[in-house]
């Protein structure tokens, strides 16, 4: 079924990107092809969601759109898929296709373009994702999504047997937008998504973790949380204690609590970043735990441990310091005060001095300090 809308007539629209996408969307039609706004932008704007993420998708072939947009301003991810810097805003850009053959449940290793907009929309995950917007403004709804939409259900475009089958990443992108969204997930596609949960083991650990990123970034991910686990799909993710963690707002806060896989791909810097929030949650929240951990990881063990943000902020600006560069002593000031010659001893005592200053039991003054390794050395 065909259906068209102005969108003027149902929703507010606006913002500069959509304007500079309608440009796009003309500039496409001067050279004579068709072009729109497609999927999660369009199903936004019904949903009052405010979004800045705008797929555009047409029949001009990757070639065409590189001798309409300059080459400077087109980079080709293959696929019939293309990024287009227009004005200084990015869009991607797929051209019309059917996709002939799914390789590792996953990737369309083989495809066709072709020059009609349905059969395109066919090919896509979710029925949600499904509308359009033309150059002249009006919604495109050629597959009821509309209706799935006021429904608040999520259903797989086709039998979900196979939509599922060909890419497991569905069943991650299903959970998702479940939760993000506050939709329900339709009785047909959660029982292919259950029966093949386990293809998920196949999927890269990137793409997992992409995945699970977005899930537990969303304000509604306990109901993600909850699907996972009553899918079944945990086991297969790698995760062995979804169900036992603090939903925390800090997705390094969550990954810091999650036990799974090692093969998943953090960064030196993010699990630099876990192994301090792992070591700090073990200890009491105090002046010199703040101190030593800093505020960003104060702040994510307090969300878990469900500490008020305002005392942790408290304490660390009430810190005397905030690295051993402010103490005001120096290791040759140590050495001479003892009479000692240098040594492995400086490093010792200077963790003692640099403790008892952040605690508030003795003042960074370097005659104070002195006094005190004087009586104590």
């Amino acid at each position: 079924m065909y259906i068209n809308y102005n969108i003027y007539d149902i929703i507010i629209v606006g913002g500069y990107m959509y304007n500079k996408a309608i440009e796009v969307l003309n500039i496409f039609d001067k050279h004579g092809y068709l072009a729109y706004i497609v999927g999660g932008y369009p199903r936004d704007m019904l949903l009052n969601i405010k979004t800045n993420d705008i797929d555009i998708c047409t029949n001009a072939t990757p070639k065409e759109i590189v001798d309409i947009f300059e080459t400077e301003n087109v980079s080709d991810y293959g696929y019939g898929s293309v990024k287009i810097i227009y004005k200084k805003y990015r869009f991607d850009v797929t051209t019309f296709r059917k996709d002939i053959k799914y390789e590792n449940n996953r990737k369309p290793v083989k495809i066709k373009y072709i020059m009609d907009l349905k059969k395109d929309l066919l090919r896509r995950d979710f029925t949600i994702n499904t509308l359009c917007i033309d150059k002249d403004e009006n919604l495109l709804d050629l597959l009821s999504c509309k209706q799935d939409i006021d429904l608040r259900i999520i259903k797989t475009v086709g039998n979900p047997r196979y939509r599922i089958k060909e890419d497991s990443l569905r069943i991650l992108r299903a959970i998702r937008f479940a939760g993000t969204l506050n939709f329900s997930i339709d009785e047909k596609t959660m029982n292919y998504i259950k029966k093949y949960g386990y293809l998920l083991k196949k999927l890269s650990y990137s793409r997992k973790m992409d995945e699970l990123k977005k899930i537990f970034s969303s304000k509604n991910k306990e109901k993600s949380r909850e699907l996972i686990i009553s899918l079944g799909i945990d086991k297969y993710l790698e995760i062995d204690n979804l169900a036992d963690i603090v939903l925390c707002d800090d997705i390094m806060g969550i990954w810091s609590q999650l036990k799974m896989s090692s093969k998943y791909p953090f960064s030196k810097v993010e699990k630099s970043m876990i192994s301090n929030i792992k070591k700090m949650l073990l200890s009491d929240l105090d002046s010199y735990t703040v101190y030593k951990y800093g505020l960003y990881v104060s702040t994510v063990v307090g969300s878990i441990k469900g500490i008020d943000y305002k005392k942790i902020n408290d304490i660390y600006y009430d810190l005397p310091i905030y690295s051993r560069k402010d103490i005001n002593i120096k290791g040759t000031d140590i050495s001479y005060c003892l009479n000692r010659e240098p040594g492995n001893y400086i490093g010792k005592i200077i963790d003692d001095i640099e403790r008892l200053i952040v605690m508030k039991k003795l003042e960074n003054k370097k005659e104070k300090i002195i006094c005190y390794v004087k009586n104590n050395y």
